[in-house]
């Protein structure tokens, strides 16, 4: 659907600038954002590198095992088909260390490594399993403690203070994950009496 929708926004940009007679504005806002997209590269590949190093060293120690033991009861009432499964929870734990840390291009490879574990359990291939429907979820309302992401967009954009928004940010991630993870299990459970009944 996105392959369609962004051709048809540029073909309507350069339409409407050729007739309203801005194509020079057009060609000078390209060049500016194409600088500040790489600027904004820059430093993101910075943070995430910074980040990435953090967790790649802490997962040589015990930080890791002893964060995972911290998350073991959440990813137990969040995930109970995966109860045996070490290694699906391992890389949810992850998953979930990155996106706390707000490292979301962190949190993905990591994500992906685990929607691929859930789908060797999963006994339908065709639809997803509740633990996959969770992860995504949890993805999506990415709970974060640290907006490393958002922090190092606001300073590449030459904020005074990039990290005014850590608790507004801590307000709508814990909310969008509580109600997430609430409507969830709710369907999961409605969808299970059906399947019963």
């Amino acid at each position: 659907m996105l392959n369609l929708v962004w051709p048809i926004f540029i073909i309507i940009s350069f339409s409407y600038a050729i007739f309203s007679g801005n194509l020079q504005s057009l060609n000078s806002s390209i060049f500016d954002s194409v600088e500040s997209a790489v600027n904004l590269s820059i430093t993101m590949l910075g943070t995430i590198c910074l980040w990435s190093g953090i967790i790649n060293v802490a997962n040589n120690t015990s930080i890791i095992k002893k964060i995972n033991k911290l998350l073991k009861p959440v990813i137990k009432f969040l995930f109970p088909e995966i109860k045996e499964n070490k290694k699906a929870q391992n890389e949810i734990s992850m998953n979930m260390i990155a996106n706390i840390l707000g490292l979301g291009n962190a949190a993905t490879p990591l994500g992906l490594k685990a929607m691929e574990t859930l789908q060797n359990e999963n006994k339908n291939k065709d639809e997803l399993s509740n633990s996959m429907i969770m992860l995504i979820v949890l993805n999506t309302a990415s709970i974060q403690l640290i907006p490393t992401t958002i922090i190092a967009i606001r300073s590449s954009l030459g904020s005074e203070n990039p990290t005014s928004i850590i608790v507004p940010v801590w307000i709508a991630t814990i909310c969008a994950g509580v109600c997430g993870v609430t409507v969830t299990k709710i369907l999961i459970k409605c969808s299970s009496k059906k399947e019963k009944g």
